[in-house]
């Protein structure tokens, strides 16, 4: 089957790239790099600017105390927020972050629930999503699945996203993400823009 063209109308969509951030980046993933990942994040980031598209960088934090951190008991539970960098919440500078920019902290995965990412993508007349960050199965993922149930569209840019194993990367991108969107490349993204 072949896959649809893609278009991406620069008015009603939106990139939004998720925990780009250097308390996330500095973590091992796979099946690219950090670096990797980021520069084709910012070749999009470029790219949708140009196009005076909607940029969302999206970052997840938690507040001091800790306790608006999820804690159900888990068999893998999450890492204690002590000992955390003080930069852990900071978007990189190759993003290039500008005032047009929306920017959004969550305190979970997905950047969907309790945050203003909805009223504010809905606002703009966007229409379609484009996604891209880390970790694919677990932040991308779960802002993905969201925003399914609230019937966007979706592009997934699979070399603008990694995982702490290739597995998981790419078990979301052959299970979950063929059933909520279309994947495509950076390059794919920015010739539909065109």
């Amino acid at each position: 089957m072949n896959a649809p063209a893609l278009h991406i109308d620069p008015q009603t969509s939106a990139l939004v790239l998720i925990d780009l951030q250097y308390g996330i980046v500095g973590m091992n993933v796979f099946p690219r790099t950090s670096a990797e990942v980021v520069a084709n994040a910012a070749k999009l980031v470029e790219a949708f600017r140009k196009h005076h598209s909607t940029v969302v960088l999206v970052t997840v934090g938690n507040l001091p105390d800790g306790k608006d951190l999820l804690s159900p008991t888990t068999d893998a539970p999450a890492a204690s927020i002590a000992g955390r960098p003080a930069n852990f919440a900071t978007l990189v500078t190759e993003l290039n972050t500008q005032p047009s920019d929306i920017l959004i902290t969550k305190r979970q995965w997905g950047a969907f629930y309790g945050t203003e990412l909805d009223s504010q993508l809905r606002r703009r007349g966007i229409k379609t999503i484009v996604l891209g960050g880390i970790s694919t199965n677990v932040g991308v993922e779960s802002t993905a699945r969201d925003a399914f149930e609230r019937n966007y569209d979706q592009v997934f840019v699979e070399d603008a996203m990694a995982s702490p194993t290739i597995e998981a990367h790419q078990v979301t991108l052959k299970y979950t993400f063929p059933r909520l969107g279309r994947t495509r490349s950076t390059q794919d993204v920015i010739a539909a823009l065109g």
